[in-house]
């Protein structure tokens, strides 16, 4: 309860809330200022999901590429993570997230190209789904993208907008490297971005289910396990 009151007293000193007995009511500029941001919540809310799990998942992806490289990174909340590992890097990085795209400019010495579109606030990608754009000109080594799911059926995906635009990042790559965490392991879906046959590399944690992991495998593709983080 103190740390309440004194929360409550800070907010009332940053004019955000109005104290009223026995709490508060938000203040009708407070919410008049707020305004959704590139990172949106429901891509914050995803980043959170195990998110040290994720974060060896994407240092393992990292450790694909030498320095010199021309890549892709598709947006997401798995791969926004090799930012951290790209650091110290020297890679030529096409990617569609915004924020991404940000933060190694900020932390790196990395060339970082982005693709013209319009913002994609939901995920904080750029999407177009015209042909002649930017991309055209880019080749990159390995494409490395997220997934909700990921089973014997193919990558799956949420947005049929997602699939175009992410489809022409493909064609621009040798190689699709997929970071899935176990909990996106044998989970299937209704929109299907590519089969398995277009896939060289999974990344995954120890805790995926066996029996997904094998039936991946008998489709030629490689699934590589990083140890879970609790």
């Amino acid at each position: 309860e103190a740390t309440i009151r004194r929360d409550l007293v800070k907010l009332a000193a940053l004019d955000k809330i109005r104290k009223i007995r026995g709490g508060a009511q938000v203040k009708e500029n407070a919410v008049r200022d707020s305004k959704p941001g590139l990172s949106a919540s429901i891509f914050a809310q995803d980043r959170s999901r195990n998110a040290n799990t994720k974060r060896m998942i994407a240092k393992a992806a990292t450790q694909l590429v030498q320095d010199g490289e021309a890549i892709i990174i598709n947006g997401g909340t798995s791969t926004f993570m090799m930012a951290e590992f790209l650091a110290d890097r020297k890679l030529n990085i096409l990617t569609n997230s915004f924020i991404l795209a940000h933060e190694l400019l900020e932390s790196s010495q990395n060339q970082v190209a982005l693709p013209g579109g319009q913002v994609y606030r939901h995920q904080s990608i750029i999407l177009s789904s015209f042909e002649n754009d930017t991309t055209q000109k880019y080749r990159g080594s390995m494409m490395f993208m997220g997934s909700p799911g990921v089973s014997e059926f193919g990558i799956m995906e949420t947005d049929p907008l997602l699939i175009l635009a992410e489809q022409k990042l493909r064609k621009r790559a040798d190689k699709l490297v997929v970071l899935a965490d176990s909990t996106k392991i044998g989970v299937k879906g209704n929109l299907l971005f590519c089969g398995l046959e277009e896939v060289d590399i999974v990344i995954t944690d120890s805790q995926a289910n066996p029996e997904a992991v094998q039936r991946i495998r008998q489709h030629g593709v490689d699934v590589m396990i990083v140890e879970a983080c609790g």
